[in-house]
């Protein structure tokens, strides 16, 4: 469900445009926005709206990592246990569409120099896979990674919250912000004693959501290893911002 967070200040500001003199620099217009008459008396107003929503989805980047004295070896151990976390996400009900390679690298891991010697030493081949873990029931992450560790993953990169219904998101933020806007409008033709006319521009920015960071406690094995490893998903937050133009008619 979708709900609402006030915001403390409208942020709204208004510009009142009057007949530019001979003297003035015309501004440039946009050919993506029509053309206003430049003897014509303008309104300018910005709102901004936010709408905060409850997560629906999650990510799961989960990775496997090995170390074998040459590539071959560690990247032939890797797929091993990549396949066996794999196993185990679709035995627990994951489609595997819903499981992607995030990234995968090999490379040489060196360590500390021997003694009476300069150069790093070689101690063998890294390879790192990493997996995107696609959840839309939140309350089975903390059991996901459980079971995704139990099979052999070794590293747990992030997990992160999103929104699959951001589009009913942004278009109420899109509407408090013009709600906004056209309030700011009211009261400033009031106080000026015009009349507003119609619209002739609007220009508007929404930021989509962050896919935040969850925060999550490893569970201790110890006290009871039935228990799933806590999550809190995070709410997420989605801003607009409109700005429109209107004309300003005779006074009152």
């Amino acid at each position: 469900m979708l709900h609402a967070r006030p915001v403390r200040s409208w942020l709204l500001t208004a510009v009142l445009l009057a007949t530019m003199g001979a003297s003035a620099q015309p501004q440039p217009v946009s050919q993506a926005r029509p053309a206003v008459d430049p003897s014509t008396r303008t309104l300018r107003v910005e709102g901004t709206g936010e709408v905060k929503a409850q997560p629906d989805e999650a990510f799961i980047d989960l990775a496997v990592e090995t170390l074998e004295k040459t590539a071959k070896a560690a990247g032939e151990q890797n797929a091993k246990k990549m396949e066996k976390v794999i196993a185990a996400l679709t035995s627990a009900g994951i489609p595997r569409k819903e499981i992607q390679t995030r990234n995968y690298s090999v490379y040489p891991d060196y360590g500390p120099p021997a003694p009476n010697e300069t150069e790093p030493k070689l101690r063998g081949y890294r390879v790192s896979n990493v997996v995107s873990v696609h959840l839309t029931e939140l309350s089975r992450v903390g059991s996901v990674l459980d079971q995704a560790l139990a099979a052999g993953a070794n590293r747990v990169d992030q997990v992160r919250f999103g929104l699959a219904r951001q589009d009913a998101v942004q278009g109420e933020a899109l509407r408090q912000a013009v709600a906004r806007a056209r309030k700011s409008a009211e009261v400033l033709a009031a106080a000026l004693n015009v009349k507003l006319g119609v619209v002739v521009d609007v220009s508007t920015v929404t930021e989509p959501p962050q896919l935040y960071p969850a925060r999550f406690a490893m569970a201790e094995m110890a006290s009871d290893a039935r228990v799933a490893t806590p999550i809190q998903p995070e709410e997420q937050t989605v801003q607009a911002k409109v700005t429109l133009i209107y004309v300003i008619e005779s006074a009152r």
